[in-house]
C-alpha cells in the first residue's frame, strides 16, 4: 500500500473543463443542486429563485433528470451554492449546524439569514454569501 501511495502525484494537473462532456456536467450540477434543496430543506419557490427563476416546467424537468439547455448563469449559481455548502461544512463540522446556517439570522447580513440574502435573486447576492464565508475561513 505504501508503494502505491509513493507513486501518486500530490499535485495532479486539473482537467480542463472543456474536456468533460457538457451534458454530463449539466446533469451532475443539477443533481447536486437538488441534493442541496433537500439538505437545506428549501421550498420549490426558493429553489426556483436560487436557480435564477426558470419556469416551473423547466424546474420539474431538471428535477426529473431531463437537463438540457442549462445556461452558464445557472451553472454559476449552482457552483456558488455548492461552494457555500462546502464552506459551511468546513466551518461548522456538525452537519445539522452547517445545514442550518443558511437559515439563521446573521449580523454580517444585517440580521437577515444567508438564505434571505440569496433569495433576493441576483447573482451578486450569492457571491455576497460566498465571499463572507470565504473571508470567515481565512
Amino acid at each position: 500500500m505504501a508503494k502505491v501511495l509513493e507513486n501518486l502525484d500530490p499535485f495532479p494537473e486539473a482537467t480542463p473543463l472543456d474536456q468533460f462532456d457538457s451534458a454530463e456536467v449539466r446533469r451532475v450540477a443539477v443533481k447536486a443542486f437538488f441534493g442541496l434543496i433537500e439538505k437545506w430543506d428549501l421550498t420549490r419557490e426558493q429553489g426556483i429563485t436560487l436557480l435564477g427563476k426558470p419556469s416551473e416546467r423547466t424546474f420539474y424537468r431538471w428535477r426529473d433528470g431531463k437537463v438540457s439547455g442549462l445556461s452558464q448563469d445557472t451553472l454559476e449559481r449552482i457552483s456558488l451554492m455548492l461552494g457555500i455548502y462546502k464552506a459551511t461544512h468546513i466551518l461548522l463540522p456538525v452537519a445539522e449546524r452547517a445545514d442550518g446556517y443558511i437559515k439563521r439570522p446573521n449580523t454580517a447580513f444585517g440580521d437577515e439569514s444567508a438564505l434571505d440574502v440569496m433569495l433576493k435573486g441576483r447573482m451578486d447576492n450569492l457571491y455576497q454569501v460566498r465571499r463572507h464565508l470565504d473571508a470567515w475561513r481565512g
